[in-house]
């Protein structure tokens, strides 16, 4: 009998004890349920190692740097092997157990991108999926975008593009839903933003732009229900779009050049940009507005950012460690930088590229964030630097590029070879 169907009937009298009775809230997407990396009433663990606090571990099928989605008892994850001729696979883990429920293969696209450069770092499923409770969303760049069914029933596949970028990085926005729309950043493949019906995989809008084949950040969802904004961070300019139709409500200069990775943050009218290469910048502008709010609406712009993770806004303050292996805080309000302190050991990566793919993630007063090479850190959410744990394992030495996803007392973590599921035992 499942903790929904509890709850659902507890006599009246018993109201006030619902919160604590409630069923685990899910993860259904990148960076939680609306895309800002709390976990709000989770208290997973802090501390882990191949002996300490590992429920399950399990072997995945192939490598990837998506991140696993939880949806009730089912936990999602994107996978993909080869080289020359590219498996990209949609896998279904019990929550439970860890037993692999089922895994669905997404048929390839005829002429993937090369495996070279910096798509070696990152591979063919960068995408982490999406789920409304019902459906699964996946996206797997020139391989399409595709749902399936809670039980692995395929409901329907299109391809968005075969286009790449000059850089053959390959792409790895996020998908987002919106109504009864699923959102796809097709930033290398097609250089739009697509809406596609949730039912029939049909193109709803469409949102073209050239600068869009260097986004890897996911869109987040701000404004109210009266006047939605879907908020994306590219080269130069931050946009707000209008998710029922794709036309641009305004636009912001940022003045990050080059390509932009980390995700747009947003709380309380107000919406943050990081990124840029070669020149980092992290940016600050107040929402809503129509047309050029460049001059109107910008509040402030610095020096000290990330390059590739995605902050987490708490208390009036940005935590974020960067992908140089600093933790890095910021005040939320003027910009000015907190704390900058260097994480021990944090910059080795044993290879080449950064020691931070991965975002942060923040539950019970803690922020964690997972280095590629050597273990997860964990810092207070606090104006003074505290390391509070870092933990690895031993037995696994590949690779650890996915953000965390958090539901409960569980933190789920993935890397090229396992997933695992953390609690306190």
């Amino acid at each position: 009998m499942s903790a929904r169907f509890h709850v659902a009937t507890l006599p009246l009298f018993l109201a006030g004890l619902l919160p604590a009775l409630a069923a685990d809230v899910d993860w259904p997407r990148f960076r939680g349920p609306n895309g800002s990396g709390i976990a709000t009433g989770a208290q997973p663990p802090t501390t882990w190692s191949d002996t300490q606090n590992v429920k399950w571990r399990t072997e995945l099928p192939g490598a990837g740097t998506s991140s696993p989605v939880v949806v009730g008892e089912r936990v999602f994850v994107t996978c993909w092997a080869g080289a020359g001729s590219v498996t990209r696979q949609l896998v279904c883990v019990s929550r439970a157990s860890g037993k692999i429920l089922w895994a669905r293969s997404v048929a390839g696209e005829a002429t993937p991108d090369r495996h070279e450069g910096f798509l070696t770092e990152h591979g063919y499923a960068s995408h982490t999926p999406t789920s409304d409770g019902e459906k699964v969303f996946a996206y797997f760049g020139r391989g399409g975008a595709v749902a399936f069914d809670l039980d692995g029933k395929q409901l329907w596949h299109v391809k968005l593009g075969d286009s790449a970028n000059g850089k053959n990085w390959g792409s790895a926005a996020s998908p987002v839903l919106y109504k009864d729309t699923v959102i796809i950043t097709a930033s290398e493949e097609a250089h739009a933003i697509i809406a596609l019906d949730k039912a029939t995989g049909q193109e709803v809008w469409r949102a073209p732009g050239g600068a869009l084949e260097y986004v890897f950040g996911t869109p987040v969802l701000a404004g109210d229900s009266a006047r939605p904004e879907l908020l994306l961070a590219l080269p130069e300019e931050l946009w707000a779009l209008n998710p029922e139709n794709g036309k641009l409500r305004w636009f912001a200069a940022t003045g990050l050049p080059g390509n932009i990775a980390p995700s747009v943050v947003t709380s309380d009218g107000v919406a943050f940009a990081f990124g840029g290469f070669p020149q980092l910048g992290a940016f600050a502008v107040k929402t809503g507005g129509k047309g050029d709010v460049s001059q109107t609406h910008r509040l402030w712009l610095t020096r000290s950012s990330t390059y590739v993770p995605t902050p987490v806004l708490h208390d009036g303050r940005l935590y974020v460690v960067t992908d140089q292996g600093f933790a890095l805080c910021l005040d939320a309000k003027t910009g000015e930088q907190v704390f900058k302190e260097r994480l021990p050991g944090a910059s080795a990566t044993g290879r080449g590229g950064k020691p931070f793919y991965a975002s942060a993630v923040m539950a019970d007063g803690n922020i964690y964030a997972v280095s590629r090479r050597n273990g997860t850190f964990v810092i207070a959410a606090k104006p003074q630097f505290k390391l509070v744990a870092q933990n690895s394992f031993a037995s696994d030495a590949t690779q650890f590029n996915a953000t965390p996803a958090i539901s409960g007392k569980e933190l789920f973590l993935r890397s090229d070879k396992f997933l695992y599921c953390l609690a306190t035992r």
